[in-house]
C-alpha cells in the first residue's frame, strides 16, 4: 500500500495495538487471534527482544492481511532497520524530525510523540502524518477536544488510558484513531496461551469504536 492507503486503512479500522512481550515466538499467535476480533494494525514495539527480527518474521507470515508498524522508535537509524525489515508504519513516543524524514524517505507514514499543543503543531509541521498523544491518560480527552478547537486539522491518536470500552469516547473526543496495549492485551492470558481471551476483548474495543462512529 501506499503511505496514504496506509494511514486510511488505520483510521478505517480505527486501533492499532501496542504489543510488547517478554516472549517474541508468541507474537504470530497474539496477532492472529486480535486480528480475529477485528484488529487489523499492530505497532511491534522495539521493546520487545530481538524487535527486527520478529518484524521480519511478522511481514512474512501475517504481512499480506494486516498493518505492521514499528513502536518505541527513538532514532532514525532505528527506523531505518525497521522499514527495511518490513514495518509499513513508524511510531515513536517522542518527536524527532530525523525519524520522520527516515520515514518519509520510504514513502512509509510516521506517528511522532507529542504532549502539548505546540509540540502537535511542531510536529506535523515537520509532517508527521498522525500525532501520538502520550502519555494521554494524564491529559484525558478534554485535551483532544481542546486541542482540535483551534487547530482541527491535526490528526490526534491517544495511547495509553485508552480501554476497551472507553475507545469510541476517544473517537468522539476527535481522535482519529486509538493506540491500545494493555488493556487488549493481557499478560495473564498470553501467558496461560489463552488466546481467545484476546480476540474477545478485540471484538470488544471494536464494538465501542463502531459505535462511536456510528453516533
Amino acid at each position: 500500500m501506499s503511505k496514504e492507503e496506509t494511514i486510511s486503512s488505520l483510521i478505517n479500522c480505527g486501533a492499532i495495538a501496542v504489543i510488547r512481550l517478554a516472549d517474541p515466538n508468541k507474537l504470530i499467535k497474539v496477532a492472529q487471534a486480535i486480528y480475529e476480533g477485528g484488529v487489523t494494525g499492530i505497532e511491534i514495539t522495539m521493546t520487545i527482544p530481538d524487535a527486527i527480527n520478529v518484524i521480519k518474521t511478522a511481514s512474512s507470515e501475517i504481512g499480506s492481511y494486516m498493518n505492521i508498524g514499528v513502536g518505541s522508535v527513538l532514532d532514525a537509524v532505528t527506523a531505518q532497520k525497521a522499514i527495511d525489515a518490513g514495518a509499513k508504519y513508524v511510531v515513536s513516543p517522542i518527536f524527532k524530525k530525523e525519524i520522520i524524514d527516515a520515514a518519509h524517505k520510504n514513502n512509509i507514514p510516521v506517528m511522532p510523540g507529542a504532549f502539548t499543543p505546540t509540540e502537535a503543531l511542531t510536529a506535523y509541521e515537520a509532517g508527521a502524518d498522525i500525532i501520538k498523544i502520550f502519555p494521554a491518560d494524564v491529559v484525558g480527552m478534554a485535551f483532544f477536544k481542546g486541542i482540535l478547537a483551534p487547530m482541527p486539522h491535526l490528526k490526534l491518536m491517544p495511547t495509553g488510558g485508552v480501554s476497551l470500552t472507553n475507545a469510541g469516547e476517544w473517537l468522539k473526543a476527535g481522535a482519529c484513531a486509538v493506540g491500545v496495549g494493555s488493556a487488549l492485551l493481557s499478560k495473564q492470558a498470553i501467558s496461560e496461551g489463552n488466546y481467545k481471551v484476546l480476540t474477545d476483548n478485540a471484538k470488544l474495543l471494536m464494538e465501542s469504536i463502531r459505535k462511536a462512529k456510528q453516533s
